[in-house]
C-alpha cells in the first residue's frame, strides 16, 4: 500500500535552518558601561551584574522566562543614583534584540501573556513591528521597591521599546504590592517575547508582514 503525501503543494514539510540568533552590544558613554550578550534560542540561563539589585532579579525574569540565555553586565554612576544605568541597560539590550533579530524571517513576530502573582495580574502584548511604542498601563502604589526607583520600570521599557523596535503594551489588571506588580510584568513580557520569537514552521523565510518587510 502507497503513502499518500498529505503536505499541501506549497507548504514546507520541514522547519527551515537559520543562523544562531545570538548577539552582543557594547555601550559606553561618559555615564555608563554596558554589555549584553544574549541567545535568543537559549535555555534561560543568565549572569546580570548591574549595581542595581532589583534590575538584576527583573532580567533573570526575563532570561528564565524567555527561555533567553543573557550575560548582563554595567558598571554606571550609582553614586548620582540608578536611573543612567537602568536606561542604558535597557537601551543596550534592546540593541542586543533587534541584531539578534536581524530582518526577522521566519518569527512568529507577535506574542501576548497574562500573568499573574498572588494578587497581582499583568497583561503584556507585543509586536516585533519595526515601529516602536509603549503603552504603558501600571500603578505603582510605593516610590521605591528596596533601593529601586519605581519610576525606572518604564524608564527601562521605553529604552528596549526605541532600540527593539517594538510595539509594547503593559496593562495591570489586579495588583497592590509593588514588588509583585513589577514581578509580573517582567514574566508577562518574557512570556510574550518567548511567543513571538519562536520560529513559525509554516512561515518558512519569510517575513511575517503582508509588506514583505518589517520596518527597522
Amino acid at each position: 500500500m502507497q503513502t499518500q503525501n498529505t503536505h499541501l503543494p506549497n507548504s514546507p514539510s520541514i522547519i527551515p535552518s537559520f543562523a544562531p540568533r545570538i548577539a552582543s552590544v557594547s555601550r559606553t558613554t561618559q555615564e555608563t558601561d554596558v554589555q549584553v550578550t544574549l541567545n535568543l534560542d537559549g535555555q534561560g540561563n543568565c549572569e546580570a551584574a548591574t549595581g542595581i539589585p532589583f534590575l538584576d532579579h527583573m532580567l533573570h525574569q526575563i532570561s528564565s522566562h524567555g527561555l533567553i540565555d543573557l550575560d548582563v553586565k554595567a558598571k554606571g554612576d550609582l553614586e548620582i543614583d540608578d536611573h543612567h544605568t537602568n536606561e542604558d541597560v535597557g537601551i543596550t539590550l534592546g540593541q542586543a534584540l533587534g541584531k539578534a533579530l536581524g530582518d526577522r524571517k521566519g518569527i512568529v513576530r507577535f506574542g501576548h501573556f497574562i500573568a499573574p502573582l498572588d494578587e497581582a495580574l499583568v497583561q503584556v502584548s507585543l509586536d516585533f513591528s519595526g515601529r516602536p511604542h509603549l503603552t504603558y498601563g501600571l500603578e505603582i502604589p510605593t516610590q521605591r521597591v528596596g533601593t529601586y526607583d519605581t519610576q525606572l520600570v518604564r524608564e527601562f521599557f521605553v529604552a528596549i521599546v526605541n532600540h527593539s523596535q517594538m510595539t509594547l503594551h503593559i496593562r495591570q489588571l489586579d495588583g497592590i504590592n509593588s514588588h509583585h506588580i513589577i514581578e509580573a510584568t517582567f514574566k508577562s513580557f518574557a512570556r510574550s517575547m518567548r511567543m513571538a520569537l519562536e520560529i513559525d514552521p509554516r512561515r518558512g523565510n519569510s517575513i511575517p508582514s503582508s509588506k514583505g518587510v518589517l520596518m527597522t
